[in-house]
């Protein structure tokens, strides 16, 4: 089995924090740009030290363009505004005039329902506000963990499982996506 997290540079917990603060400005600047608009922020969900090399930037591709064809399908209509290949990880962010929270029901059901979707982390921002759209103020299920099906948050702050288990399951769904 491909391990897709056998080469890359190790980040760390001050690599991390620091690409969140260039995120955070970036899509400030987003949100005021583009004040009427959603705002939407891809990334993919990584577990440890190693969030990026050729097999994961593939990954992060795949799940885009299969994000990108669900929205289509839905006639979501977006515009790149930036991708990021960095070693902390990729990201993609986009502007739409959909309604914000229109779009976020379009993310948890991509989230939820594509098999690349549930390795993703896809926030929605809008109203001229630069914080997330939460699932729960639109009475939508919470995220469910994508090995034991538990609500994610409990899993990740419980660490019920290991980042091995994290990242082995992560192959599995790459291995099959590759495949197809």
């Amino acid at each position: 089995m491909t391990n897709l997290f056998a080469t890359g540079s190790s980040q760390g917990i001050e690599e991390v924090l620091n690409n969140r603060d260039q995120r955070v400005a970036f899509q400030e600047n987003l949100v005021s740009k583009f004040p009427k608009d959603a705002i939407v922020a891809v990334k993919l969900n990584i577990p440890g030290p190693i969030k990026n090399n050729e097999m994961i930037r593939h990954l992060f591709e795949l799940g885009l363009n299969s994000f990108l064809k669900f929205l289509k399908s839905k006639n979501v209509l977006i515009k790149l505004q930036a991708n990021w290949n960095k070693e902390t990880g990729n990201e993609a962010f986009f502007t739409s005039e959909t309604e914000p929270v229109e779009m976020k029901k379009c993310v948890v059901d991509f989230e939820d329902n594509d098999p690349l979707g549930r390795l993703f982390d896809i926030d929605v921002m809008g109203k001229g506000k630069a914080s997330s759209i939460s699932r729960v103020i639109l009475g939508l299920p919470v995220r469910k963990c994508f090995i034991c099906n538990r609500p994610a948050k409990e899993c990740a702050r419980s660490r019920r499982h290991s980042v091995a288990d994290l990242q082995q399951k992560i192959n599995q769904v790459y291995q099959a996506e590759v495949k197809n």
